[in-house]
């Protein structure tokens, strides 16, 4: 059954507009549709392939806009840095990429972003999107981004050599719990000890891991309330959450501090690593090394989650004082579209938005298929990395407080610690 208080709290929590734009002049002299400039962190692998393919949407339907990208690499820390200082210095782009949900209220509390409700109806975007998806990012009855997919951050990936190799099941790598999970970790340190059990990266996706074991101590409804105030977290069910966090910590990588996702995943085609919790954008990845599910890898809701989807989605906006609002617009169009829906997440291993796209028709993997299906079935709820659940600050702030955390003394008072300066994150 779905969880309407995440939709619910993110609604609850929608701040006014600041009667002061930010970004310089009125949107309304901004017509301009010669070209648009698109600011993203999708600078590499199937991101940018998802890119260029909504650029070549965008080429078909709007031949005379020119498409300007103004990427960033680095990932989304140093873009939203980079953003911000465009946004304060009144030199705004004309669309930019934010993670639907809180996230995006930094920027409405601002008043850095235009209102978009009528592109929806322009666009028709209420027959096609999930009404709960809708009412998600409706904000005192406006709506301010829209999405171009769906991603699920609670999954599990499982090298099959790694498991044949401890003599685990190779049939399916979904564990009912925490501590299932921490058996099997168990069983390959010491059948396989040169084998990583668990792979992980910096800081993010230590929080992304995180994030997932709070989902599966506290269960959707009880997640849900740490950003609506419902559920403290000074409690001891966080506290629990936190142990299981340190303690799954502890069977990781050495060098997790020095990567980023796409190594640590590597770590499993390479034999040199067992399991990694890590977003739907993995199968990008894996499909580019020609590997095979269910042959190669596993995968499945991350431990203690299963009828739960941890949900994150790209979106974009459209910036007051955009000096190609047209163009803007045009963007915008493009990828709420079929045809934008359909090329990007193709490649980018996400789910369209879109309710009327036939996945199997169009070609979309086992995995998103499988996906697609679960969003339509399971309990919401919103990542904390990825933007849904927590607005820039509270990210910022979760961030520094794992790192502190994850590269220090991860014993009974780091866990003190960390809880409580997660506590003063969410106040």
């Amino acid at each position: 059954m779905r969880s309407s208080r995440f939709f619910a709290a993110i609604g609850a929590a929608a701040l006014i507009l600041a009667t002061t734009a930010a970004c310089g002049e009125d949107s309304s002299s901004g017509g301009d549709a010669s070209e648009v400039e698109v600011f993203t962190w999708w600078t590499s692998g199937s991101e940018a392939l998802g890119l260029e393919a909504l650029e070549g949407v965008l080429k078909d339907k709007y031949p005379d806009v020119k498409f300007v990208n103004g990427g960033v690499t680095g990932g989304g820390g140093s873009a939203k840095e980079l953003l911000q200082t465009r946004l304060t210095a009144n030199e705004p782009p004309d669309t930019f990429q934010v993670h639907a949900g809180k996230e995006a209220q930094d920027y409405i509390d601002a008043g850095q972003v235009e209102d978009v409700s009528d592109l929806y109806t322009k666009f028709s975007l209420n027959d096609v999107f999930p009404q709960d998806l809708v009412d998600m990012l409706t904000q005192d009855g406006k709506i301010y981004t829209i999405p171009s997919n769906v991603h699920r951050a609670n999954v599990l990936w499982a090298s099959i050599p790694a498991l044949e190799a401890a003599g685990l099941p190779t049939d399916s790598a979904q564990f009912a719990s925490i501590d299932d999970f921490i058996k099997a970790l168990d069983t390959i340190k010491q059948k396989t000890p040169q084998v990583t059990p668990l792979t992980v990266g910096n800081t993010w996706t230590q929080v992304h891991l995180l994030e997932t074991v709070l989902i599966a101590e506290l269960g959707p409804d009880k997640y849900t309330g740490l950003f609506d105030g419902s559920t403290d977290w000074a409690g001891s069910e966080v506290k629990g959450a936190l142990e299981k966090f340190a303690k799954l910590m502890s069977y990781t990588n050495a060098d997790r501090e020095s990567m980023d996702w796409e190594p640590a995943m590597q770590m499993l085609l390479d034999g040199t690593g067992a399991f990694n919790i890590m977003g739907d954008w993995v199968p990008a990845l894996l499909d580019s090394k020609n590997l095979v599910a269910g042959v190669d890898y596993l995968y499945a809701a991350s431990p203690g989650t299963e009828g739960v989807y941890d949900f994150l989605a790209d979106s974009f906006s459209r910036c007051v004082g955009a000096p190609h609002k047209a163009g803007a617009e045009a963007w915008l169009d493009v990828i709420s579209s079929k045809e934008g829906q359909i090329g990007f997440n193709k490649v980018k291993g996400s789910i369209p938005a879109r309710t009327d796209i036939d996945l199997a028709a169009e070609g979309f993997s086992d995995y998103q298929q499988s996906a697609a299906d679960s969003f339509k079935t399971d309990a919401i709820v919103g990542s904390i990395q990825h933007g849904a659940a927590a607005t820039i600050q509270q990210g910022n702030d979760t961030n520094s407080a794992v790192s502190k955390f994850t590269t220090g003394a991860m014993d009974a008072a780091g866990i003190t610690t960390l809880q409580q300066e997660l506590a003063a994150a969410f106040a």
